[in-house]
């Protein structure tokens, strides 16, 4: 088995074009929408629970809870929980040409827009998609993605270890070509 261990970064390499966040995100406002809320404005802390929706431009995050901080210098970060049999989820657009998104769900998922990162913890998934293609997808127990070098890491633990026996990642890549129309290809056989 450990001759296919190569096999791994180059696969994971083969999916790095997952996209760049949209960058103009950044400077939209963010909107929290919940049903209680505690917010401390001094130290920038707020908790909130219930039905919980974070939007910034093109970013959405639905969970059941979470803590949302805000640093001195404005960048925020989020740490956000499912409740019991759901999923936090996200999507953002991507920069670039076309319909490009990245989205995914987890148990938990942390959100820092300094390091340009988003950390999902146990029954993760990440899918990308491109003008109605296939999507790309990659699934495990953990998932760290940074959008800033389009590069994600895969380990299979929630903790974030790596462990034999632990668990396997999936990642699933569509074809790169298009299959011609059905009749083109019965053409072809019949010469």
């Amino acid at each position: 088995m450990k001759r296919f261990r190569p096999l791994l970064p180059a696969l994971l390499l083969a999916m790095v074009p997952l996209a760049q966040a949209e960058k103009a995100d950044a400077f939209q406002p963010t909107e929290i929408s919940c049903r209680a809320c505690e917010a401390d404005g001094v130290t920038g802390i707020m908790t909130v629970k219930g039905g919980v929706v974070i939007t910034r431009g093109t970013l959405r995050i639905e969970a059941d809870s979470g803590r949302v901080e805000r640093s001195p210098d404005g960048y925020q970060r989020a740490w956000l929980a499912a409740g019991a049999g759901g999923k936090v989820r996200f999507r953002q657009k991507a920069d670039g040409p076309g319909e490009r998104w990245i989205e995914g769900e987890a148990d938990r998922v942390e959100y820092d827009e300094r390091a340009a990162t988003v950390k999902l913890f146990s029954g993760a998934t990440i899918r990308r998609t491109a003008n109605d293609r296939l999507p790309e997808e990659a699934r495990g127990e953990y998932i760290a993605y940074d959008s800033r070098k389009e590069f994600y890491v895969m380990r299979n633990t929630p903790s974030g270890e790596d462990r034999p026996g632990a668990g396997r990642n999936t990642i699933i890549l569509p074809p790169s070509r298009i299959a011609p129309p059905a009749g083109a290809l019965a053409g072809k056989a019949a010469q």
